[in-house]
């Protein structure tokens, strides 16, 4: 598939985007951060703000930085991407000799690339196998290779605590029999069928898998152990006046940026947001991914 059919079939529409904008204040220029590239809705329109600023864009994801760079030549004597975990970005501005930017910003959302790549596992709509690592050329773990070696405590406590799925221990236990059975949960549709077994197929908008996937998907990726380390080095890496703006998807990260904030607000920090920013309904009805979306500011101090 040629860059014009993937940019037409992956539309991208970012979440919060003025918003950001409005709190990072990229209109002077200065050296920026996209932290989580994405499809590179964001970062288009960091570049787009100021000729006079830079951006270093980072993404754990390969074919993402391939995609981007593409997507974004036209600014090229002004943004470079990275294939790096954002956990990573004091490495990786040190290795660049960037001693401090004036904003930084993380969209943790997975992106409509990832979801729809059929083959990575990353949504129940395909029957693909239970990759789910968002970094394909590591040597993690894949989510079938967990659902293969945890015990069931382990799988019970990642889709409890991860997923906040009640039926954690139920699922466990299934997946646990199956496997005595040599019948191993390798893909998406045995993954899906072992969840039904045990909660049927709930009714409304959320899929009885999708807080399984969801827990799976942040243990092979390790999400928030990534996120928590990514908020205090990113903060270290900001000037004095420089911005930091996370939008978030769901409680559990959105928790961990907000007690982050909380530890260093008055050290280091000054919080611009005193609530969450949320989506307007105009953005969820154009776009209903962006209606869990949380946005959190703070200004280094």
């Amino acid at each position: 598939m040629g860059f014009e059919e993937q940019k037409q079939k992956y539309s991208h529409k970012p979440v919060l985007l003025s918003e950001a904008l409005d709190y990072l204040k990229p209109w002077h220029g200065g050296v920026f951060v996209d932290a989580t590239l994405g499809l590179g809705g964001h970062s288009q329109a960091l570049l787009s703000s100021s000729s006079d600023l830079t951006l270093i864009g980072l993404d754990k994801d390969a074919r993402v930085i391939e995609l981007v760079t593409e997507r974004l030549k036209s600014f090229s004597d002004r943004f470079k991407a990275v294939h790096s975990d954002f956990a990573e970005i004091k490495r990786i501005l040190e290795a660049l000799d960037i001693d401090g930017v004036d904003g930084i910003l993380a969209d943790l959302g997975v992106s409509s690339f990832q979801l729809e790549s059929r083959e990575r596992g990353f949504s129940f709509r395909f029957c693909a196998p239970l990759d789910m690592r968002m970094d394909e050329t590591s040597s993690n773990s894949t989510a079938a290779d967990l659902l293969r070696t945890l015990s069931e405590k382990e799988l019970a406590d990642i889709i409890f605590e991860y997923g906040q799925e009640r039926y954690a221990r139920k699922i466990a236990r299934r997946i646990v029999e199956r496997r005595s059975l040599g019948k191993f949960v390798e893909t998406t549709e045995d993954l899906v069928k072992v969840v039904e077994s045990v909660v049927g197929k709930r009714s409304g908008r959320i899929h009885s898998a999708t807080r399984v996937f969801q827990a799976l998907r942040i243990a092979v990726n390790d999400e928030l152990g990534s996120l928590k380390k990514f908020v205090f080095d990113a903060i270290d890496v900001l000037k004095t006046g420089g911005r930091l703006v996370v939008i978030s998807f769901h409680s559990l990260e959105d928790r961990i940026v907000k007690r982050a904030f909380s530890e260093l607000s008055g050290k280091k920090i000054r919080i611009l947001t005193r609530k969450p920013i949320r989506p307007s309904r105009n953005e969820i009805s154009e776009n209903p991914r962006a209606r869990s979306a949380k946005l959190r500011a703070c200004l280094k101090l």
